[in-house]
């Protein structure tokens, strides 16, 4: 009788942990290529393509995303531009080999610090309504402050079982003060100048369907936007996604202008 307990709490515990997060965390499903600037980076896996990290496109033949995505190399991974589904065939679907990768040379990996990596593609994409480059804050610009509603988006994982969307799903978050997520209970001395972190937590009584909304693994390398500007990377959003005193972390784009225009220059000059 004991065993029989322990195995239906257990079931009821799993199924708790299942519907705790539906979406990117708490998100929902997007508008079909809303998000034109959307990357999907996938990794050879047998004969096919899976999808492993996210990245945004920031000008024609380039693409942002974050060092941890792909910290020895491409290694046979493909930039596929263009989708909304993982599995469909679409026709707006670009599949682009990586030409060049620059990692951050400061990166960090005991606390993804400076999780920041830009793809040179093998030829700049085709800009189509599907398809375009969006825009990122520069040094000067103003970053959102604490409380501000910022959005990301993503085909990573619906909960911490790991459990993957087919279809870009979106989720609006709330910046949270950098004081807190330095604290002890949060990310301590591992939470640098260099990120901010948000999420959106739904206070007792909740009546949203989802108490807490937060990116997750395979969100990595996408965008923060705030007034449909990027002002950030998802970096952690695959530590502990979901529980509410570990915020997603995200790389601060605008602490890197300089290494990013140095970086593109060479390449390319075009404005």
């Amino acid at each position: 009788m004991g065993s029989e307990r322990d195995a239906l709490s257990a079931a009821v515990f799993l199924v708790a942990l299942i519907s705790y997060g539906e979406g990117i965390i708490g998100g929902r499903e997007a508008a079909p290529h809303s998000r034109p600037y959307m990357a999907s980076i996938q990794r050879p896996e047998g004969e096919n393509m899976k999808h492993e990290c996210g990245g945004f496109v920031i000008a024609a033949q380039w693409v942002m995303t974050a060092v941890h995505c792909l910290p020895t190399g491409p290694n046979g991974r493909k930039v596929v531009l263009g989708l909304h589904s993982l599995s469909k065939q679409e026709e707006t679907t670009q599949t682009l080999d990586i030409l060049e990768l620059h990692n951050h040379p400061d990166f960090n990996p005991s606390n993804f610090d400076n999780d920041i990596a830009l793809i040179k593609l093998d030829r700049p994409f085709n800009t189509s309504d599907t398809v375009q480059a969006v825009e990122y804050l520069r040094a000067g610009g103003a970053n959102p402050s604490t409380g501000a509603e910022v959005e990301t988006a993503g085909w990573g994982s619906l909960d911490d079982l790991e459990s993957r969307p087919d279809k870009l799903r979106e989720v609006l978050v709330e910046v949270v003060s950098s004081n807190r997520c330095k604290r002890s209970d949060y990310f301590g001395r591992k939470f640098t100048d260099n990120m901010m972190c948000a999420h959106k937590v739904c206070p007792e009584p909740c009546s949203e369907p989802y108490r807490k909304q937060d990116s997750c693994d395979g969100d990595s390398g996408g965008p923060l936007l705030y007034n449909g500007v990027a002002v950030g990377i998802t970096s952690n959003g695959g530590k502990k996604c979901g529980q509410i005193r570990k915020p997603g972390v995200y790389t601060v784009l605008s602490h890197y202008t300089e290494w990013i225009n140095n970086t593109m220059a060479p390449q390319d000059t075009s404005d």
